[in-house]
Parts: structure tokens; C-alpha cells; sequence
């Protein structure tokens, strides 16, 4: 699949992600459009896993840390296969699998995440069993910069740096803004790179929505043998849609009718110009 097809596939992502949330009434819209660049270049570029191959022991493994951002990766899963696509229109329903933060109930989920600072010490553990079988698959996270104020969060990267879990990679969506604001006025993170160095980490930044950046960095790793990698995805909070980027109240709230169509012309255009 080439960059331009993965750039329009990413357009076409979120389009569906806002229907999803749109008709669910509920959805972490900012995190969802922040991130599923990142989710479209691991699927579709990077990952040795498909549906025919989930239960396989040999695939790489992905966990969302961040795991409220679920309805991004609904709608990658179902593209790939591993469910209908039809099952999204249940979402948040009552008695749907399909519900707000992801669970092994859904077919292609690895791991119930959602309570934030639990998916890279999961990570760490799948990548040191991995090394203690002498297996060969990779373990991929996808962390939140604001779930990085969970003090478990740097007890896990000593530990994965400990082990020199060359087979773990964590991918972080540098948005730069949580719920309740910006990143560094709650909690301050910078100076990130060198903070993740310190703790034995081999880190590399990149352009969180530049798809063939993306799968660069994403494909290159262990960036260091002998030492866990971590990806500083920058990115922007609401990505795609004009007047949510940037804007933390976005963080979890669903667009009205007016809001949707709207966003939904913006994207209309964006896919026109990416296929002009």
C-alpha cells in the first residue's frame, strides 16, 4: 500500500470514527483523530498480525494504553478484518462488546485497557516473555502524554530497560493536552526525550500524522540493540477537523448535528484534494 493510499485510507478513518461516535452519543473524539494516523501505519505497514493469524504465538502484539481513544481502533480492526463492520453500529449499546475502552471480548484486542498507566507495564510483560521463549515477535504500545503523569508508567520503563527489552516498542501520542488542559501547565513532561533517555530508553521523534515518517521510524526499530524504543509521535488533538484541533474540550465530547456536518464537509475535501 502506498503513502498516498494509507493518507486517503486515514481520511476515510476518520470520517467513520466520527459517524461511530456521532451515533453512540459518546467518544473520545480529540484522542480518536490525534492518534489514528499512527494506528492506520502500524496495521496497515508494520504489524505481523491479521485476523487469520491473532491466535497465532508467533504475531507481534499491540496494546492501547490509552484506551479511551477505542473507537480509532474499532475502525482499524474492522477495515483489517477482524470483525464486520456492521458490529460498529452497536457501539455503547446495551450488550455490545463494542464499548467505550477496549476489551478481549472484541476480536484483533489484546489487552482491556482504559484505566491509564496499566498498558505499557502489560507491554513490558508480553515483550519479557517473548525474550525468555526466544520468540521473535514485537510488542507495540500506544501510550497517551498526559497518561505519562501515572508514576507506574516509569516504574515500567526502568524495568523494560532493566531487561534490555529490545522487542518492545512504546509509541507515545504527544498531543500536548489532556482533559483537564494543556500537558506541561497539569503536569509538565518536557524535557520528554531526554527524561526517556535517562531511564534507558532509545527514542526518536517524529511527525505524528507524516505517514511516511511514521513508517520510517515505526519500521526501524530497536532503534539500539539491547534497549527498548519509544516514538514521540507530535500530533494534534482533533486532527483533520478545523475547529477541534487544538482544543481540549474535544477531549471527550460529541459534535452536534451542525458540528458533525461540518466536520464531515471538511474531511469531504481533504479526501477530494488527496485524490485529485
Amino acid at each position: 500500500m502506498t503513502d498516498l493510499e494509507l493518507k486517503i485510507k486515514s481520511i476515510r478513518y476518520r470520517k467513520k470514527l466520527l459517524r461511530y461516535i456521532k451515533q453512540a452519543g459518546a467518544g473520545h473524539t480529540g484522542g480518536d483523530l490525534s492518534c489514528v494516523d499512527i494506528l492506520n501505519v502500524l496495521y496497515n505497514r508494520i504489524l505481523n498480525v491479521s485476523p487469520a493469524t491473532f491466535d497465532d504465538p508467533g504475531r507481534d502484539r499491540y496494546i492501547q494504553s490509552k484506551g479511551h481513544s477505542v473507537e480509532a481502533l474499532y475502525v482499524v480492526l474492522a477495515d483489517r478484518g477482524f470483525f464486520p463492520e456492521s458490529d460498529l453500529e452497536t457501539i455503547c449499546r446495551y450488550g455490545s462488546h463494542y464499548v467505550g475502552h477496549p476489551t478481549r471480548k472484541v476480536h484483533g484486542v489484546e489487552q482491556n485497557t482504559g484505566a491509564l498507566g496499566h498498558g505499557l507495564a502489560f507491554s513490558v510483560g508480553v515483550a519479557l516473555a517473548g525474550k525468555m521463549d526466544g520468540a521473535t515477535y514485537r510488542v507495540y504500545t500506544l501510550l497517551g502524554d498526559g497518561e505519562l503523569a501515572e508514576g507506574s508508567n516509569w516504574e515500567s520503563m526502568m524495568a523494560a530497560a532493566h531487561y534490555q527489552l529490545d522487542n518492545l516498542t512504546a509509541v507515545i501520542d504527544r498531543n500536548a493536552l489532556q482533559i483537564t488542559g494543556a500537558t506541561e501547565t497539569v503536569c509538565r513532561l518536557e524535557p520528554l526525550e531526554q527524561k526517556l533517555a535517562a531511564f534507558g530508553w532509545s527514542v526518536h521523534t517524529v511527525d505524528g500524522h507524516d505517514i511516511p515518517a511514521l513508517s520510517e521510524r515505526l519500521g526501524s526499530v530497536p532503534f539500539q540493540a539491547g534497549k527498548p524504543s519509544a516514538v514521540i509521535a507530535q500530533t494534534v488533538k482533533g486532527k483533520g477537523i478545523s475547529f477541534m484541533e487544538n482544543d481540549a474540550s474535544w477531549h471527550h465530547r460529541v459534535p452536534n448535528d451542525e458540528q458533525y456536518e461540518r466536520a464531515q464537509r471538511e474531511l469531504d475535501r481533504h479526501l477530494a484534494e488527496a485524490t485529485s
